[in-house]
């Protein structure tokens, strides 16, 4: 078990979202994360108290949280300093990341020598099976993006804080290194081997009372040409009767790509809706949850209203403005 509170490292992140991992933990655990550790050029800021590897152990922090989600997830060797302070000073490492603590010689050394443990969340546990495609019971929603870190995880999320909070049945399914963090569980999907992505989305999300949502954490997008395998994993693995479209509007190319174009919402609708129905015939689009972080609060209504104008389906920022519109056409299903 991962040792609680938590100091979150941002390392020298270059902008907010490539310290998503640190922010999930903010957002949805905030009573575990004491504070932040920020290298020069940081560009991250989670609003907590910065603090040294010596304040923050004084504070009763137990584990150092690698918060930063970078492109190819690597261990920078310009953080190898702080990692190794951190061990020394008596605290344990946790990593979301594909480069695993434990194959760092430096890093497995220093835990070894001050009696700490190192964290690999992203390394699966579990023997999957390979997906058959049986119709299992239960409910499942999952949610799809227009492109990566557009808001997949805190969707389902905030779908699950409000069905509890109206009393139903619900879970949600963590299948990335931040729901596991926050959660405690999940599959890390993108480490899994790709004849077992599918199968493992249906170990994650087996038969269950009829009245019962398992609420997909979404990875990746179909158009995104570096991680769209991952996503039709889930999109086939899950079986969902109903799909989530998330968007940001306010990016000018994919996340990483910068030769290519965001789609519409109309075409990750279309497109997913085509390829769940492989899986589960009955699937639905039942609405749009947009990302309106970077938007003045007029501005995110009027857009929000104009999506539910020209798209006919509820739409909302469901961690800005609340899930419930998602919630109720959930219920109709």
């Amino acid at each position: 078990m991962i040792q609680t509170p938590y100091l979150l490292f941002l390392g020298d992140a270059p902008d907010a979202l490539a310290a998503k991992v640190a922010q999930g933990i903010k957002d949805w655990r905030p009573e575990f994360a004491v504070g932040q550790f920020r290298m020069e050029g940081c560009r991250a800021d989670m609003g907590l108290p910065d603090l040294t590897i010596a304040e923050a152990k004084a504070a009763g922090v137990k584990t150092l949280v690698i918060g930063v989600a970078n492109r190819g997830g690597v261990i920078s060797p310009a953080w190898k300093k702080v990692l190794i302070e951190a061990l020394e000073q008596g605290l344990d490492l946790a990593s979301g990341l594909h480069n695993l603590l434990r194959d760092e010689p430096e890093l497995v050394a220093a835990a070894e020598a001050n009696g700490r443990a190192l964290h690999d969340v992203r390394v699966p546990s579990v023997d999957y099976p390979i997906a058959n495609g049986k119709k299992r019971t239960g409910k499942r929603m999952l949610a799809v993006g227009t492109d990566c870190s557009v808001g997949k995880m805190y969707t389902a999320l905030c779908v699950e804080k409000e069905m509890r909070a109206r009393g139903l049945k619900a879970s949600f399914r963590a299948t990335g290194q931040t729901g596991i963090l926050i959660t405690g569980d999940g599959v890390p999907l993108d480490a899994v081997i790709a004849d077992f992505m599918a199968g493992s989305i249906e170990y994650l999300t087996p038969d269950n009372d009829a009245d019962h949502w398992d609420l997909i954490e979404g990875q990746g997008s179909l158009f995104h040409v570096s991680y769209s395998g991952v996503t039709l994993a889930l999109v086939h693995g899950g079986q969902p009767d109903a799909l989530v479209i998330c968007h940001e509007p306010t990016r000018p190319h994919m996340r990483g790509l910068p030769d290519y174009t965001p789609p519409s919402l109309e075409q990750v609708r279309d497109t997913a809706l085509l390829l769940a129905r492989v899986a589960n015939p009955a699937c639905v689009a039942v609405g749009y949850a947009i990302n309106t972080q970077h938007m003045a609060e007029d501005e995110a209504k009027a857009y929000l209203a104009d999506v539910e104008t020209k798209l006919g389906l509820p739409a909302t920022d469901p961690f800005r403005f609340g899930a419930g519109k998602l919630v109720d056409a959930l219920e109709k299903i």
